[in-house]
């Protein structure tokens, strides 16, 4: 019989031998321990300190960056969402306003007067100065009326 003493050589050893062996769990941790970063051939060897944590430092900096990059394509989309929206309303906004807007007096107007009064107007074209030096009683020219 064994009493306690706190002069022991050695930790108490138990004999325990397994009732049996299941190949699908031994499968499973061997995912796992793949999945966690540990390889295969790191079984054979000894435990090296801080072996771990420097896997588990790779794996969170690998999904930071993943992570960020897919912030990154996030925002780009929005971007260019925004752009769309923005090229819509600054393009193709007022004319539609224009189309319900005439809809709405009575009738629309045909497509060659709209097309017609888009090219009436020239940014470019030159110009007409209309003199303001007449009297009152004076005739204004027909071609300025």
């Amino acid at each position: 019989m064994g009493f306690f003493t706190p002069y022991k050589k050695h930790a108490n050893r138990f004999n325990y031998v397994p009732r049996y062996y299941n190949p699908e769990k031994e499968a499973r941790e061997q995912r796992r321990a793949e999945l966690r970063g540990e390889r295969a051939e790191d079984a054979e060897r000894e435990y090296q300190p801080g072996q771990y944590i420097r896997t588990q430092r790779e794996a969170r900096a690998a999904h930071r960056r993943s992570s960020e990059d897919a912030g990154r394509t996030r925002v780009l989309k929005m971007v260019a969402a925004a752009v769309l929206v923005l090229l819509f309303i600054y393009l193709l906004y007022p004319r539609l306003a224009e189309v319900f807007i005439r809809a709405r007096q009575g009738g629309a107007a045909p497509a060659a007067e709209v097309e017609a009064q888009f090219e009436e107007f020239n940014p470019y074209a030159p110009i007409v100065v209309v003199p303001n030096d007449y009297q009152e009683g004076d005739e204004i020219p027909e071609q300025y009326e």
